[in-house]
């Protein structure tokens, strides 16, 4: 099983998404923990890597749990996503290993990984995204 820890940051019906240098689907802003690692501790460091921001550790909020098969591995290796919301402070701005980020909406998720292609049906049933 892979861990991983998400930012589910929407505006206007629309999430916020990244893609890695290399990589052709986009992905929820995030990642994996570190050992001793929090939730909390590994979505601030992630997001300011990825995201060049600083999430407000006050304003984190549990949004879900989603599995899917992994990407690019071998057939039932499972990827878990902890996704949260929170606050931040900054410019949203590519960080090194990002290639490109892309406010998208449900029409889009053939764009993603599986698991966000759950997340986004999800968010989409919940009324959040369009």
């Amino acid at each position: 099983m892979i861990d991983k820890i998400a930012w589910l940051y929407l505006r206007d019906g629309r999430i916020l998404t990244a893609r890695s240098r290399g990589k052709s689907v986009f992905y929820l802003p995030g990642g994996k923990r570190e050992p001793g690692e929090s939730d909390a501790e590994t979505l601030a460091r992630e997001i300011r890597e990825e995201l060049t921001v600083e999430i407000d550790p006050a304003s984190i909020a549990p949004a879900g749990v989603f599995e899917a098969q992994a990407d690019g591995h071998a057939s039932g290796l499972v990827v878990r996503t902890t996704c949260y919301t929170a606050e931040f402070s900054g410019t949203l701005a590519a960080g090194s290993e990002i290639e490109e980020l892309a406010w998208l909406d449900h029409e889009d998720r053939d764009r993603l990984s599986a698991v966000g292609k759950i997340i986004f049906d999800h968010l989409r049933e919940t009324g959040l995204l369009r």
